[in-house]
């Protein structure tokens, strides 16, 4: 298994990008429901969401009442290279940035691949910033590869899983790391038979993967029909997290945040990428074990609990 690299310092935000150059794969479900659970595992922490796309579903799915009279877009961050002042606080407590209409001038403005990264830096908000790009791997997706810690890398099928090799070399460029992507399985149904022998999709995926040396969710987003119903029933699109309670759906999304949870450091301790990045220090025998902290599952029942409580 390829080792992780080393996430930011806590005094600067956790940056995730949701990536993929094909379509259908599920990035937007992933990004706008993990953010919704981030923000109930710790509900002290600020969460930004991003879109670099120009479909309107994020406003849709978290803008509280009309849209402001002016409101600022990412056009609009873009023009002044920074986030400070381009936020809306949101449904769920989870901030995020409108998308633009016009994509074209930002992508000549995006084209410095470092762009993103330096803006998000400006504007040091702390906690966690989810950017969800577009089904392509143009210069705001190469942008948002450059930014992030962690690289969610959607992967419903082979076609998606050969477009995945694509984004784990983009994160090798501008001095990063393959490392910091991740691919995830979306929407594979485990009844898809392949061969006599009665193998799944998942499990063909799972070897070739293996294969390839790549990080891999141990977390899964199976394909869901509830979950399609609170993507496409109603105008705004539903949180998974609040109304698909007791399902598969609900239960497979509280495990992906629990796990990048654990991987960005979100609980006590240092991060799961930062204890692989460096070998631990042997323990003092003079020095008393503590106590052992509770596990992150524990953590995220009750943070979880307290949000639906509150809804």
């Amino acid at each position: 298994m390829v080792p992780c690299a080393t996430v930011s310092p806590p005094s600067q935000s956790r940056v995730i990008a949701v990536a993929s150059n094909k379509g259908g794969v599920g990035k937007t479900t992933v990004a706008t429901n993990l953010a919704i659970a981030l923000r109930a595992l710790r509900e002290e922490l600020p969460i930004l969401l991003v879109t670099l796309d120009d479909q309107s579903l994020v406003e849709r799915m978290f803008r509280i009442g009309g849209a402001p009279r002016e409101a600022r877009t990412l056009k609009h961050a873009f023009a002044q290279r920074s986030f400070d002042g381009c936020a809306e606080l949101g449904e769920f407590g989870v901030e995020f940035v409108a998308a633009a209409r016009e994509l074209e001038a930002i992508k000549v403005r995006a084209a410095e691949p470092l762009m993103l990264k330096r803006m998000l830096e400006a504007s040091a908000r702390g906690g966690v910033v989810i950017l969800d790009t577009k089904s392509d791997l143009e210069a705001l997706t190469r942008s948002a590869l450059a930014a992030c810690d962690l690289a969610i890398l959607p992967v419903a099928d082979r076609a998606s899983l050969d477009e995945a090799e694509r984004a784990f070399a983009l994160l090798a460029e501008h001095g990063g790391r393959a490392a910091r992507g991740r691919v995830l399985f979306t929407l594979v149904d485990r009844r898809t038979k392949l061969d006599a022998e009665g193998r799944d999709l998942h499990e063909r995926l799972a070897e070739l993967v293996e294969q390839r040396g790549w990080p891999r969710f141990a977390s899964v987003l199976s394909r869901s029909p509830r979950v399609e119903a609170l993507n496409s029933g109603t105008q705004r699109p539903r949180s998974i997290l609040h109304e698909a309670r007791g399902t598969l759906a609900q239960r497979q999304l509280r495990e992906l945040a629990e796990e990048v949870a654990k991987l960005l450091g979100l609980g006590e301790g240092p991060s799961a990428l930062e204890e692989r990045a460096a070998p631990r220090e042997p323990a003092s025998p003079r020095t008393a074990s503590p106590a052992p902290a509770p596990s992150f599952a524990t953590d995220l029942r009750s943070a979880l609990f307290r949000g639906l409580r509150g809804r």
